[in-house]
């Protein structure tokens, strides 16, 4: 009776309950939720969207266990979204991507906790017109973060893209 008593003891104090790695970085992440604009550079430039704003809303949903990000930019007839989540002890993402496909990440802090980024895992769907490959969200301040996300071109050739977005909401 005393070694379950132990157990149960154990299991109830605070270290017990201590937070892994992702999920302190997906409580940060989740602090980003509100409205952000900016303006969208890429490298090699892509001229259709080299220069253009942006617009991101992020959402916390499904019970505080997804992080719902979305983009628009000018001259885009719709946006892709992104989730980013928790699988078991592993922070995830997955981009509904424009290119009709389903890439999924897994994000890593830096050791600041300043940086989290995602590497690419695998994709559902077809790859005719490449896949995101990347994303790196940078935490500035309060009001502002960046974004930086890899888009793999058909052949292997990446385009970066980077906003620098500021809190609107």
């Amino acid at each position: 009776m005393k070694s379950l008593f132990a157990v149960l003891l154990m299991l109830t104090t605070p270290a017990a309950f201590a937070q892994s790695d992702a999920q302190k970085s997906f409580d940060k992440l989740k602090t980003l939720a509100g409205s952000w604009e900016g303006t969208m550079t890429t490298d090699p430039k892509v001229p259709d969207v080299d220069g253009t704003p942006a617009r991101v809303t992020l959402r916390v949903t499904s019970m505080g266990h997804v992080l719902m990000h979305e983009m628009v930019g000018d001259g885009r007839p719709d946006d892709p979204i992104t989730m980013l989540y928790l699988d078991d002890d592993r922070l995830a993402l997955t981009h509904y991507c424009d290119a009709g496909n389903r890439p999924r990440m897994a994000g890593e802090v830096s050791p600041d906790g300043k940086r989290v980024s995602f590497q690419f895992t695998d994709v559902a769907g077809p790859m005719e017109y490449g896949h995101m490959h990347g994303a790196v969200f940078t935490f500035v301040d309060a009001s502002r973060h960046t974004e930086e996300w890899t888009f793999m071109m058909p052949g292997g050739k990446a385009v970066r893209a980077r906003v620098e977005l500021h809190r609107t909401k």
